[in-house]
């Protein structure tokens, strides 16, 4: 069954559906391979095998009884670690929390369940999902399966190690300045970071959020996968007073009507630096759609910077969630992360005031480039994956960064706007790692991103191309 690690979630689900490969198979050959390769990745932190094995023979009987199964029936999944699965740590990656047992699932993982998919375990993920490497005090260090010494990305690191890593084919993630689409970059595999609200979230300890750039989302092998994916888990939901009404469409069946002539901006750079061979490999996968018959036109338009406007939201945000315990836990929060926390403790009404301001001004931006454009085009990531244990890199080429957010300079933005946004793997660097591009839309057209994120899947696939660990 070896085969099996590298097949797309959708090829996993028809087979399953037309009994040519039983999910008790599926689950076997998943367990077997995570055995194998997570030692090194350190993907996966917490299972639950027996379980997920009793569920998928579950499965078998009921498609033997010719009963309705879900579209994801026998799909293993992994959760991230700040999602609820019930019986699973969620631990946030935080060694306070590292006792705490999830008595429900979340809106996002009940959603995956009904539709037939199957929780493995908790993927790992950095504290409360604070940088963009995943390394933390309760589990330690996950790793690039393209490269062992570099990683897989943050905060939904564990996910994307586990997708390119070849151990399940679906994976939870979310998304506050780039988690999704860092992970997704640095390790080839497809991300989407949706609309807010699009994908039901809930209150996190007790405390609804009141910060709307964090979304969920899926990281998957595929863009198909993906959009099943969102066919399962979109819709509104009562825990979450932003949560969207339910499209009314099928984004899978919709797959393959992208628009023709589209107006397509391409940024190659928002004016920061960009790794010479990342810069390459996604202006040739920009002109993949040219080749498709739209019309490409690159800009300069200079983004507003609200980097640091970003950074105080989520952080007073996380102050307010977690003030009442610094004291009692000062030894056992991460150095860098109880340093931001702490800081919020600074960021007055004036703060706030200005980062709104800023934020107006880039919602008059993106409002500028969607009246002229249908899509925007942008690199995912300045630069191929650094080392796993980090920091973020501090110099591109030589050239030093004026910001550490230059390390991330096209995620969070879009972020701070709430467009929806993926990246789709743009080719190989030099030293044989994974770039990103990043495809992004006007708000709520997420079928708009899958159709040209599955339209540039066809046109240059993938999918046949995975590291050997």
């Amino acid at each position: 069954m070896s085969e099996l690690h590298w097949k797309p979630a959708h090829e996993l689900a028809a087979m399953i559906r037309r009994r040519e490969l039983k999910a008790a198979e599926l689950m076997a050959a998943t367990i077997a391979r995570l055995e194998k390769v997570n030692p090194r990745l350190n993907a996966f932190v917490a299972l639950r095998a027996e379980q997920a094995m009793d569920e998928a023979r579950s499965i078998d009987e009921k498609i033997a009884r010719r009963e309705e199964v879900g579209p994801l029936a026998g799909l293993p999944f992994g959760v991230k670690d700040l999602d609820d699965a019930a019986g699973l740590p969620t631990t946030f990656g935080s060694k306070p929390f590292r006792n705490n047992l999830a008595k429900k699932d979340s809106v996002q993982v009940e959603r995956l369940k009904a539709a037939g998919a199957i929780v493995l375990g908790k993927t790992n993920a950095p504290e409360f999902g604070y940088t963009g490497f995943t390394k933390n005090l309760v589990y330690g260090v996950t790793r690039n399966p393209w490269n062992l010494e570099r990683t897989p990305g943050g905060s939904s690191g564990g996910s994307s190690a586990a997708i390119a890593g070849g151990i399940v084919p679906l994976a939870t993630g979310s998304d506050g300045g780039g988690s999704i689409r860092i992970p997704a970059c640095y390790t080839g595999c497809y991300g989407i970071k949706p609309s807010n609200g699009r994908i039901p979230s809930e209150a996190t300890l007790g405390m609804l959020q009141w910060n709307d750039t964090a979304v969920l989302g899926p990281l998957t092998r595929s863009v198909r996968d993906a959009a099943m994916y969102l066919d399962a888990t979109v819709g509104y939901h009562p825990a979450d007073p932003n949560s969207l009404p339910h499209p009314g469409i099928s984004y899978a069946a919709m797959l393959d009507r992208l628009p023709k002539k589209l107006r397509i901006a391409f940024h190659p750079d928002f004016g920061e630096i960009v790794q010479h061979d990342v810069a390459r490999e996604v202006a040739k996968a920009a002109e993949v759609f040219k080749g498709l018959g739209h019309q490409i036109s690159i800009i300069e338009d200079r983004i507003p910077d609200v980097a640091r406007d970003w950074q105080r939201l989520g952080a007073t945000q996380g102050y307010a969630m977690l003030q009442h315990m610094i004291e009692e836990n000062r030894a056992d929060f991460g150095r860098s992360y109880l340093s931001g926390l702490e800081a919020a403790a600074r960021i007055t009404w004036r703060h706030y005031g200005d980062a709104y301001r800023r934020r107006s001004e880039l919602n008059d931006w993106c409002r500028r480039i969607f009246e002229r454009f249908d899509l925007l085009l942008t690199p995912t990531l300045p630069t191929e994956a650094f080392a796993a244990a980090g920091p973020p890199p501090s110099e591109i080429d030589g050239k030093p960064l004026r910001d550490i957010m230059c390390a991330v300079a096209f995620t969070f933005p879009f972020n701070m706007s709430g467009h929806p946004a993926a990246s789709v793997r743009a080719g190989l660097t030099d030293a044989g790692l994974p770039a990103g591009l990043q495809i992004v839309a006007e708000r709520h057209r997420e079928d708009l991103v899958l159709q040209a994120s599955y339209a540039y899947e066809q046109a240059r696939p993938w999918q046949d191309r995975w590291p050997e660990i």
